[in-house]
């Protein structure tokens, strides 16, 4: 095992990595629940979806273990079903058929540019500064989530409301508000933000005292003092793994092309969920990857020297690009690699054998239903918390005092937590970055490939302003 996985090699243990896997594991363990949940909304069958969820987290988070031998693990991803289930199914009307063969081209698309190089001349051509902001956006990004899902935060909207969603029954999913949307601070009388905040506590204490494994004996000792508490529950249904053929190979190609005018809609559809998945990708691997170490001087050097896959960047980038197809073909959105991995590396996870020890309890999810919805997400979400707290280092090597250099690098970060959006973050980074440097007369300090995604990203906002997407 150590020769397999180079533990040694990467300044890690069998035990490390095992704490790390579970770690990964239980921040990310509510996709398992929560996809089919959206999912579903489009008249897909739940529990069809609930097995396609867990069988396409366990493929791509192996293939990222085996192939990449990195602690990444892979799930459908939150954002991209919300897009599958409300813009792609409920507002352009597609079938949740069609929507699968829409995220099954986006997967192709994705090894293309992976096979071709395109990805790694992207990650190549991204300035420094905009790296460290894209590392410090997703910590705050990450904890963010955190916060919200203990609940420390409620929202006021101010009617009337952009938009409301229904579901395919005709009930009200999700409500659009505009700027009157306001957050504030709880007054912690919900048992649930209680809990988040005991177990931030203990974190916190655990974490100071400099204990190893901190984060996953927050996360047990939180599930625990939730059950007297009541939030803990170990209620559950059980799914019949013979679900998955309801969704397995459910893609309709012909429907999708039939109508020769909305040919254009499909396109921009394609072009929407493949920049989301390849730059949320390309934004989780920079901002955890060389903060840990993970991806070294080293590992850079050998991914831009020469062809074929050399670098275990090279090999995770191949290895999320193969994820989005066999979800689709499987039954569901797009596959793409989890920013809570970040949890199981804050743990120390520095090889494949992290991600296989994760995969190895999603597979057990689909006989230990019960169990694997135990832990409540007032237990993981401290966790996220305590992430994103490690991961704000990177803003220290921002060059703050360089307004050029400052701007774009404050929009990736303001953007991506505030538009809720690894990618849209990205996007403000880019397109600034390139008018800061084209204004102030460093237009050929620029990378072409620069002028070419954001120009990309322009395009992409204004198809999707028209269309609505």
């Amino acid at each position: 095992m150590d020769k397999f996985f180079k533990l040694k090699e990467n300044g890690t243990n069998v035990r490390t990595e095992v704490v790390a896997g579970i770690t990964t594991f239980f921040t990310m363990a509510y996709i398992i629940f929560v996809n089919p949940s959206i999912l579903s909304q489009t008249g897909m069958p739940w529990d069809g979806v609930f097995v396609a969820t867990i069988i396409a987290a366990v493929i791509g988070t192996l293939i990222m273990a085996l192939v990449a031998n990195v602690p990444y693990a892979q799930a459908p991803g939150m954002g991209l079903n919300a897009f599958f289930t409300y813009t792609v199914c409920f507002a352009l009307g597609f079938s949740w058929q069609q929507a699968l063969a829409i995220v099954f081209i986006c997967g192709i698309i994705n090894i293309i540019i992976t096979v071709t190089q395109i990805r790694k001349s992207i990650i190549k051509a991204i300035p420094v500064s905009l790296q460290h902001a894209i590392g410090g956006g997703i910590g705050l990004f990450i904890a963010y989530i955190g916060v919200k899902n203990a609940q420390f935060i409620k929202f006021t909207a101010d009617a009337p409301f952009l938009s409301v969603i229904k579901d395919g029954s005709g009930e009200v999913a999700t409500v659009v508000a505009g700027g009157g949307a306001v957050p504030a601070l709880v007054n912690f009388t919900d048992k649930n933000a209680q809990l988040a905040l005991i177990g931030l506590v203990i974190m916190i204490v655990l974490m100071l005292l400099r204990v190893k494994g901190a984060i996953l004996i927050g996360v047990i000792a939180t599930t625990l003092i939730g059950i007297p508490m009541g939030i803990t529950s170990f209620s559950g249904d059980s799914h019949s793994v013979k679900a998955i053929s309801d969704t397995f190979l459910k893609l309709d190609f012909s429907g999708l092309f039939s109508d020769t005018s909305r040919i254009f809609v499909v396109l921009s559809t394609i072009l929407a969920f493949s920049m989301s998945d390849t730059f949320d990708t390309i934004g989780t691997f920079i901002g955890t990857g060389r903060k840990s170490g993970i991806f070294d001087d080293k590992d850079e050097a050998a991914l831009f020297s020469g062809k074929g896959f050399k670098s275990k960047l090279d090999k995770a980038l191949f290895a999320d690009a193969t994820a989005t197809s066999i979800g689709a073909l499987f039954g569901t959105s797009n596959t793409t690699t989890y920013v809570e991995s970040a949890a199981g590396i804050a743990e120390g996870g520095r090889t494949g054998l992290t991600s296989v020890v994760t995969a190895i309890l999603f597979l057990a999810c689909l006989f230990l239903t019960p169990i694997a919805g135990a832990v409540p997400s007032a237990a993981t979400a401290p966790a996220l918390i305590i992430v994103g707290i490690l991961m704000a280092g990177a803003f220290k090597k921002i060059d703050w005092e360089e307004f050029s250099e400052a701007l774009p690098a404050f929009l990736t970060v303001a953007v991506m937590a505030f538009s809720y959006s690894i990618s849209n973050g990205i996007a403000a980074g880019f397109i600034v970055h390139v008018i800061a440097k084209v204004v102030t007369g460093k237009a050929k300090e620029v990378h072409p490939i620069m002028y070419i995604v954001s120009a990309l990203f322009l395009i992409n906002f204004v198809i999707a302003g028209i269309l609505g997407l």
